[in-house]
């Protein structure tokens, strides 16, 4: 009787880390892929509507604010915003309008932000944008709830990993 043809075949951690590399990098290149067409589809929208004078970055920022009134630190630790250079983008947004900027009244070294009516606008153009993907991407997509629920939660599990590694050195 042959026992090893009905047991479970074991890994060396060796061998297990070599099977789970291809996965983990193609994972980590559809998560930046899948940013990038994200920003893809956000210009797209605007060039239809002729708008030239924002970039995908900032209609995602300005989405992310929605009706909330933030500080720009706010905006990078709340996950808002993910790039270096928000104080540039701010001042870009401040200066094209879409963005009101003013002083905290209880700490003055502190800067508030809301969207001004013009990035409203910008905010409800990506929830549109979102909305009409939500109607056909069950059926054209092949995605349910379901899927992106274990989607999320695996997502999560990745950004807490990477989180650890670097509060924890590890």
């Amino acid at each position: 009787m042959n026992t090893n043809s009905n047991a479970a075949q074991v890994l060396s951690p060796d061998e297990d880390s070599a099977k789970l590399k291809p996965l983990y990098l193609e994972a980590v290149t559809r998560v930046e892929r899948l940013h990038r067409r994200l920003l893809d589809l956000i210009k797209d929208e605007f060039d239809r509507m002729g708008w030239d004078d924002i970039n995908p970055v900032q209609a995602l920022l300005m989405f992310n604010i929605g009706n909330s009134e933030l500080t720009a630190g706010e905006l990078r630790s709340r996950g808002y915003y993910l790039g270096s250079n928000v104080s540039y983008n701010l001042k870009k947004l401040v200066e094209t309008g879409y963005i009101f900027q003013e002083r905290s009244r209880t700490d003055r070294r502190s800067i508030r932000i809301r969207l001004s009516p013009k990035g409203e606008e910008v905010a409800e153009v990506i929830d549109e944008l979102y909305d009409r993907h939500l109607k056909s991407i069950e059926k054209v997509g092949g995605l349910g709830g379901g899927d992106f629920e274990s989607l999320n939660l695996s997502l999560g599990r990745l950004e807490r990993f990477w989180i650890d590694q670097i509060l924890y050195k590890l």
